[in-house]
C-alpha cells in the first residue's frame, strides 16, 4: 500500500485517466476518493456510480440524465451523474460489467467530453475527471470479447493495482482500530476488547471479502460485544471456530485448582485470580486477557490486597 500511496501522489494532481484494479471490497473507492482529495478538483464533488448495480436499460439515463417525457415515467427533467460531478470527479466502478452497447456510448463520451440527456437534443460540455475501477483483468475480458478494445486502450492511462487484504495483513489492526472507533461512536456503544486469540484469528483469516468484510465484522462486534472481551467463539464461524473447544481461557498453572461450593464467592474469585497470575508468571496484561477483564480492574484488585 505504500507503493500505491506513492503512485497516487504522483498521478493525483495530473488530469490523466486512472484505472484501479482489485478484488471486490479491497478499497478501490477509498483509493479513488484519495485521488480526488489530492487533485486540483478536491473542492468539487466526488460522484461514484456502480456500473454493475444499474440495469442496462437505465444506465444511460443514470449517467447522462433525461428530459421530461423521454420515456414512460419521466415526469420531469433529471440530471445524471455526469452533471452532478461537474467541476469534480466521476468514479465509474466495475466498468468491466457494462454491456457492449453501453461501452460504445461511454467511449464516445470519454473522447468528446460532451453528452446529451436521454430525449434531449442539446449537447452539454462535461467538466469532470474520470476514474475507473474493475475487479477483473480487463485484458482477458477484451480477449474473450466481453470488453471493447478501443475503450480498454482509452482508459488505460495509469493502472493501479489495489492488493487484497490478505496480501497486506499489516493493515488489518490499523483498520480494526479505525472501524472500532468509528462504529462505537456511530452507535453510541463502548468499544469491544479483542482478546489475544481473537486477534490471532483475525490476522490469520484470508478475508475473501476484503476490507468490506472486515468492516462488517467489526461493526457487528461493536454492537454485540459492546464493552466486553471478544473471544474466538465470538467471531463469525468462518473466522473464530476451530476443531478444539475454545471457550474462556483455562488455567494451566501446573497444579489443580480446588474450590468448594461452600466457600464465599470472594474466596473463590481470589483463588482463580491467583492461579491465573501464577500461570502467567505475574504478567497482569496476559492474566487480565485470560480472565476477560480490563488490566486496570485486575491491578486495582491486586492493589486492594484481595489476592
Amino acid at each position: 500500500m505504500r507503493g500505491v500511496a506513492k503512485t497516487l501522489k504522483l498521478v493525483a494532481p495530473k488530469e490523466v485517466a486512472v484505472t484501479l484494479v482489485g478484488e471486490s471490497g479491497s478499497g478501490k473507492e477509498v483509493v479513488a476518493r484519495l485521488v480526488h482529495s489530492l487533485s486540483a478538483r478536491k473542492n468539487g464533488p466526488f460522484v461514484p456510480i456502480n456500473c454493475a448495480a444499474i440495469p442496462d436499460a437505465l444506465f444511460e439515463s443514470e449517467l447522462f440524465g433525461h428530459e421530461r417525457g423521454a420515456f414512460t415515467g419521466a415526469n420531469q427533467t433529471a440530471r445524471g451523474k455526469v452533471e452532478a460531478a461537474q467541476g469534480g470527479t466521476l468514479f465509474l466502478d466495475e466498468i468491466g460489467e457494462l454491456a457492449p452497447s453501453l461501452q460504445a456510448k461511454l467511449l464516445r463520451f470519454i473522447e468528446n467530453r460532451k453528452f446529451m440527456r436521454v430525449g434531449g437534443t442539446a449537447k452539454i460540455d462535461a467538466d469532470v475527471r474520470l476514474l475507473f475501477a474493475t475487479h477483473r483483468p480487463l485484458e482477458q475480458h477484451v480477449q474473450a470479447g466481453g470488453f471493447r478494445s478501443d475503450l480498454f486502450y482509452r482508459i488505460q492511462g495509469i493502472t493501479i493495482a489495489v492488493p487484497p487484504l490478505r496480501e497486506r495483513r499489516a493493515d488489518i489492526f490499523p483498520l480494526i482500530r479505525e472501524f472500532v472507533q468509528h462504529f462505537s461512536a456511530r452507535h453510541a456503544v463502548r468499544p469491544p476488547r479483542l482478546s489475544r486469540r481473537a486477534k490471532e484469528r483475525l490476522i490469520a483469516y484470508d478475508w475473501p471479502g476484503n476490507v468490506r468484510e472486515l468492516r462488517n465484522v467489526i461493526e457487528s462486534l461493536c454492537l454485540l460485544r459492546s464493552g466486553r472481551p471478544v473471544l474466538p467463539n465470538d467471531l463469525p464461524s468462518m473466522i473464530g471456530r476451530s476443531s478444539e473447544p475454545d471457550s474462556r481461557p483455562r488455567v494451566t498453572a501446573g497444579k489443580t485448582l480446588r474450590v468448594s461450593l461452600a466457600d464465599p464467592l470472594d474466596t473463590i474469585t481470589a483463588r482463580v485470580v491467583a492461579a491465573v497470575l501464577d500461570a502467567e508468571h505475574g504478567n497482569k496484561q496476559r492474566a487480565a486477557l485470560r480472565l476477560g477483564v480490563n488490566v486496570r480492574t485486575l491491578q486495582r484488585y491486586v492493589a486492594a490486597g484481595r489476592v
